[in-house]
């Protein structure tokens, strides 16, 4: 969730009405398309004809309790890892339009039922075929699993197989963000035959039907990838071998893109596109992301000024989002609600109460000194830290910006079972459907929130109201009126968009990259990328 949907066809223009539909024409992205240049910041050079290997550079391996089990994965470097060897019913585009992808079609008979139609040919990596069984098995083991992503699914009411290539999903009240949360790797079809019968962990293998095999992994230091024989559209990928380094050091990965030693590398630090400016074969650019960083502030402390929520309130309105993504991320991200502002359907930023209200300065008053915390693993958050000081400072309040390593941030300090702060900055992951991240918000269904969020009854019936509304008009109002609601009570505040910078060598590999991506996930068109041939 911290570290890392979109939704068209059928299921938008549901009345209350019975209606049949289905998805838009099946083309399957695994057999190779060729990309509109319109929604991508690059697209693959067809004249490209190489076939690698391809070493790419990453800030981080995957860190999950689970292992490398996708249901229960909740970073979006996980999910990146995920989705090379695992795929799931539908899939995401570069516009936040829902697509096909093991599912070659779907329709919706009612504003609850969901028939998915399955691909034909595909097989796991193991040579075995594909099964409605798989299918029904994955996504029950992920609604039982009660990890936080299956609750992104929504009221599932019952996972059914009708017919030989035919799932049946059942909702017990309508959900639209239902199709985008399928997007995702913590909702990849699995293997059940293997991990029903024991021949599988999945927590310790990896045994899917997309693109790769893992050929060896080291945690922390590397990945080894090799091409799927029994991938459905094999011979379409260009990329046979792909090294993934686990590089933590951002100077490294500089170094390395500068060198040639990595042709692919993300960044933390918007700075790194000023840093590799003139460096020849060298291209750096930032995705648009509907992850967003926010502002906590710790209400569950009675003793805390925090608990009220005027003083919170105030504290909202001398915030200036737009002087934090100009400063702490160099113009590279953009305000936004807690309907990540590049989604469709989003609130608008600039309406909100906080954005428009004069700061009322009795309330900040006496307030001592409010302590910050921060993490140290990603440069931003401190950046944003410090122009919330001086922001505050100028309002009369004093900051002390705390400094902490992940582990004790998250487990601790924050999300720990008894949080000590006053104020904290992170990010979540924004997903594709505008509602789907607003969940986080009612402490009930997070969990992870209870311990600093305070229940706010109205709040969730307008979650609980967006989730189920058709996309349309009533639902932006709804939207607006929800991001008003997280504004004014200003527990948890969204700040700015969180950019995803992306680095690669135009001489040894030419990508093709989504301008917009939804769950962090920078290798999702990587079938797509192209290799030079060899010299």
């Amino acid at each position: 969730m911290r570290r890392a949907t979109r939704i068209i066809g059928c299921s938008v223009a549901l009345s209350a009405a019975v209606t049949s539909c289905s998805a838009p024409a099946a083309t399957d992205r695994a057999a190779g398309r060729k990309a509109d240049t319109s929604g991508y910041l690059a697209t693959a050079d067809t004249d490209f004809k190489g076939s690698g290997p391809l070493t790419m550079q990453l800030d981080y391996d995957t860190v999950e309790a689970d292992g490398l089990d996708p249901q229960t994965a909740t970073t979006a470097r996980s999910w990146s890892i995920d989705s090379l060897v695992y795929e799931t019913l539908v899939t995401v585009g570069p516009k936040f339009e829902v697509e096909p992808l093991l599912a070659s079609s779907w329709q919706q008979p009612s504003a609850t039922e969901y028939v998915f139609t399955l691909r034909k040919g595909v097989t796991f990596s193991n040579g075995r075929a594909l099964t409605t069984a798989d299918v029904v098995g994955s996504l029950r083991r992920l609604l039982k699993s009660q990890s936080a992503y299956a609750a992104q699914l929504g009221p599932v009411k019952s996972v059914t197989a009708t017919g030989t290539d035919r799932v049946t999903v059942e909702l017990s009240q309508a959900y639209t963000p239902f199709l985008a949360a399928l997007a995702n790797s913590p909702a990849a079809i699995l293997p059940m035959k293997e991990i029903d019968d024991g021949s599988l962990d999945v927590k310790k293998e990896m045994l899917g039907t997309g693109p790769y095999v893992v050929k060896n992994h080291k945690q922390d230091q590397y990945w080894n990838f090799t091409r799927n024989p029994e991938y459905r559209a094999a011979d379409t990928v260009k990329v046979k071998d792909l090294k993934i380094e686990i590089v933590p050091q951002e100077a490294a990965r500089l170094a390395a893109l500068r060198n040639g030693t990595a042709s692919f590398v993300n960044f933390n630090n918007v700075d790194s596109m000023d840093q590799l400016t003139g460096t020849r074969n060298a291209k750096v650019v930032s995705q648009t992301n509907s992850d967003f960083y926010y502002l906590i502030q710790n209400s569950r402390n009675p003793d805390s000024p925090l608990a009220d929520q005027k003083v919170r309130f105030a504290l909202n309105t001398a915030l200036d989002r737009e002087e934090i993504a100009a400063v702490a991320l160099g113009g590279a991200a953009e305000p936004t609600g807690v309907t990540p502002s590049v989604l469709p359907g989003a609130c608008s930023p600039a309406k909100l109460p906080g954005a428009t209200a004069k700061t009322d300065t009795a309330a900040l008053k006496n307030l001592g000194t409010l302590r910050l915390a921060v993490y140290t693993s990603e440069p931003a958050v401190g950046q944003i830290a410090q122009v919330i000081q001086q922001q505050l400072a100028k309002a009369g309040v004093t900051v002390k910006i705390e400094k902490f390593d992940d582990t004790t941030y998250f487990s601790d300090k924050v999300f720990g079972p008894k949080p000590d702060f006053d104020l904290a900055v992170g990010w979540y992951a924004g997903y594709v459907d505008p509602a789907m991240v607003s969940r986080w918000w009612n402490p009930r269904l997070a969990g992870f929130s209870s311990t600093f969020l305070t229940d706010d009854k109205t709040l969730d019936h307008l979650i609980d109201t967006a989730g189920s509304e058709p996309t349309g008009s009533a639902r932006t109002r709804t939207l607006a009126k929800l991001c008003a609601r997280v504004d004014t009570d200003a527990q948890m505040l969204p700040l700015v968009t969180r950019p995803s910078v992306l680095g690669y060598r135009t001489d040894q590999v030419s990508p093709t990259l989504g301008a917009g991506e939804g769950y962090g996930n920078f290798l999702r068109d990587i079938t797509d990328f192209t290799l030079p041939a060899a010299k």
